[in-house]
């Protein structure tokens, strides 16, 4: 069963109150990418790195290049979505938005997360992508229970629960 009806068009851009913006990410966004990762790879290891392993400490300009491709690829497949946060003129990268499908057991149909860059953490920007990203999803995602991991449970929490394949596919015999 697809992960989102087949006709859906996801959003191609979208407003935050504060100016600033959300678009998909690709291997273009690469220059600005790069140094807002990096720059905050301390605090994102702390979040992200236990479930992802990501940003490891060794990225390079190329491997984080190879992974926004990905990420591209993923977006035109309609399997999963990185959204970059932007000021107006997108000279740099304040942040991120993961929407992608469950992959975790539970009654959830996606699982979201995002973060800004050190320097926006406690800030306007961070409250109102806070606001914006579930009543964005709700208006414009064909979503009824999105996940919003490090928000409504905590990273430890989503890791400790069963993978989305084992919990469906019940007990082996053996």
């Amino acid at each position: 069963m697809p992960w989102l009806p087949e006709d859906f068009a996801h959003p191609t851009r979208a407003e935050l109150p504060t100016g600033e913006h959300l678009r998909p990410m690709s291997d273009a966004d690469t220059e600005i990418d790069f140094p807002a990762v990096m720059g905050s790879r301390e605090r994102l290891w702390t979040v992200y790195g236990p479930a992802w392993g990501w940003p490891p400490a060794s990225m390079t300009v190329a491997e984080d290049r190879a992974d926004l491709a990905r990420h591209a690829r993923e977006i035109a497949a309609h399997e999963s979505f990185l959204y970059g946060v932007f000021p107006p003129d997108e000279a740099e990268l304040l942040g991120c938005v993961y929407v992608d499908p469950p992959e975790k057991a539970g009654d959830a149909d996606a699982e979201v997360s995002w973060w800004v860059v050190d320097r926006l953490v406690g800030s306007d920007t961070e409250r109102a992508l806070d606001e914006f990203v579930p009543a964005w999803l709700a208006t414009h995602w064909p979503l009824g229970r999105p996940r919003f991991v490090g928000r409504d449970l905590t990273w430890a929490e989503w890791t400790a629960l069963p993978a989305r394949d084992a919990a469906q596919s019940g007990p082996t015999s053996g």
